[in-house]
């Protein structure tokens, strides 16, 4: 059996491959976010006062987890 040979460049690529999934996976996060307020804002658009601000702190933390996976990608091209 062949041992393969992983070039650290291929390595480093790679990771910031999966470090850009952060970023995908909270712009699904905040289409769901979205949607899930609206949709509750259209059948009940009385507790207005209640889900906005709610769904603003969440779209919050939701974007801040994008940005770590950014900042995370960043960081690995061009420290590591």
């Amino acid at each position: 059996m062949e041992a393969v040979s992983w070039s650290t460049d291929g390595l480093k690529w790679m990771a910031v491959g999966l470090a850009a999934l952060g970023m995908a996976g909270a712009s699904i996060g905040l289409g769901i976010l979205g949607a899930a307020a609206m949709t509750a804002l259209g059948r009940n658009p009385e507790a207005k006062d209640a889900i906005a601000p709610n769904m603003v702190l969440a779209l919050a933390f939701t974007e801040a987890i994008g940005i770590y996976g950014l900042v995370t990608a960043i960081l690995l091209i061009f420290v590591a």
